[in-house]
Formats: structure tokens, C-alpha cells, sequence
């Protein structure tokens, strides 16, 4: 009984000791296995002026739909009326909390993967939303704007140094059109990957399906909007930063 005893007081104290030698040698704290989890890439695409998020005409909306098809696993797309990049900003925070305690560790927001895109007033968006996650440590891999135009109080023509890369696609003419140059306010950070001016003059584009104010009064700004050869470019940026194991084995 003697023995029993002591081996009940001693058996606490050497598993005091394997748990303090533990932490003194490990490299630093244990991450759960539920934080360490990848967390789902995102994109997000915004649509410009006063355009429905879901409204299938639209360029963003069917970048979104295609990316749906292609990964319906392991990597969350969605578009966003413009107005609505608060919706965006919070389903972000959301998703990179993997462990669900209402805050993001370093962990969580290292592991992000984000790409942001969008047309128009969208495209000022994504430069917003990027600067926004910015402010909280989260890393951005690729934001893309089309035809930007910027909403009053919002810069997009700088590009925040949380974001890996950036391209921009614009044209010159007509009362609305986009921003001609974008930059990396850290060029050591932001990869700018160009500014691609499109003209229409001499080709024109029909955008059937189009509101005829959109195609007649801000026409230019309408063709680089349902210009295919544009929104390729889009997309394969878009796949080039997603891993092909993710996407649907009948796509693979």
C-alpha cells in the first residue's frame, strides 16, 4: 500500500515536469490543429455601378459563376454590389477564423489567401477592401481592376503593401473611364504587374443584353466591361494563383 501511494504522489509531479520541459524546448506554442487548418482561398469580385451582385450580364458576376464551376471545394467566390464591401470585408473575417473564437491569431491571418477583382466602382472597392484588410495584418495575393473609377473619399490608384500583386486594365474615353495608372505605395512589397490600355474606337464591341444608357452613354466604359478578351485575362490570372488540386476532379 506504501508503494501505491507514493507512486500516486509521484506520478503528478513527473508529468509537471514532462509538460514544463516541453514548453522550455518546444520552438514555440502549440497551434491546435483546428487553427493550423488551411484556411479556404477567397475571391472576391465587386461589380460596378448600381449593377445587382448576382446580375448574370455582367462580366464579374460571370467570372464568379465560372470559378463556382471549377472549385466548389475549398475555395469560398463570391460577388458583391459595390455599396456592399462591408458584407465583404466581415464574410472575410469570418472564414480566416478557423478556430471560431471571434478574433484572428497571427496564424489565422498569415494563412489567408485572398483575391480581390472588380469593374468600375468596383474596382475602386477592391483597393478599398485590400487597404482595409491592411490595417489587420491580412495578406492579399492579387487585386484587379477594370476600368477603375474611383468613389468620392477612396484612392485607387495606390496599392497597398499587403497585397502581393496587382494589375490594371483601362480605357481612355468617354465621360467615364478608367484609371489610366496604378502604383505600389511599397514597390519592394507590391508587384505591379501593368496598365493595360484598351482602345474601342476602331473596334467597337456590341454588348448585347446591356442597359442601352450604359452602351450609348458611357459606351467605352461598357465594352471593356463585356470584352472577353479582357475577362480571360481575368481569369487566368485568377487560376494561376489557385492551387489545381482544388479544383473539381471533372475540370482537372
Amino acid at each position: 500500500m506504501r508503494c501505491v501511494r507514493r507512486c500516486v504522489r509521484i506520478v503528478p509531479l513527473f508529468l509537471t515536469l514532462v509538460l514544463a520541459f516541453g514548453e522550455a524546448g518546444s520552438p514555440g506554442p502549440v497551434i491546435s490543429t483546428e487553427t493550423r487548418a488551411a484556411a479556404p482561398a477567397m475571391v472576391i469580385g465587386f461589380v460596378g455601378g448600381f449593377v445587382k451582385h448576382n446580375d448574370r450580364v455582367h462580366s464579374t458576376v460571370q467570372v464568379v459563376e465560372h470559378l463556382r464551376n471549377e472549385y466548389s471545394d475549398g475555395v469560398y467566390v463570391q460577388s458583391f454590389a459595390n455599396r456592399h464591401r462591408d458584407r465583404a470585408y466581415k464574410e472575410v473575417l469570418r472564414r480566416l477564423d478557423g478556430n471560431h473564437d471571434g478574433k484572428l491569431s497571427s496564424d489565422e491571418k498569415q494563412q489567408a489567401r485572398i483575391i480581390i477583382f472588380g469593374h468600375s466602382w468596383g474596382a475602386s472597392e477592391t483597393v478599398s477592401l485590400a487597404r482595409e484588410l491592411e490595417r489587420d495584418g491580412i495578406p492579399v495575393m492579387l487585386t484587379v481592376q477594370v476600368d477603375s473609377v474611383a468613389k468620392i473619399g477612396q484612392n485607387d490608384a495606390v496599392i497597398p503593401a499587403n497585397v502581393e500583386q496587382a494589375i490594371n486594365f483601362y480605357q481612355p474615353h468617354g465621360i467615364v473611364h478608367g484609371r489610366p495608372q496604378i502604383r505600389a505605395a511599397d514597390p519592394a512589397r507590391t508587384e505591379i504587374l501593368g496598365n493595360y490600355r484598351y482602345d474601342y474606337k476602331a473596334n467597337p464591341i456590341s454588348c448585347e443584353g446591356y442597359p442601352w444608357f450604359d452602351r450609348f452613354l458611357v459606351k467605352a466604359h461598357t465594352e471593356i466591361e463585356c470584352d472577353p478578351k479582357v475577362w480571360s485575362q481575368v481569369e487566368s490570372l485568377i487560376y494561376s494563383k489557385l492551387s489545381p488540386e482544388l479544383r473539381n476532379t471533372a475540370a482537372r
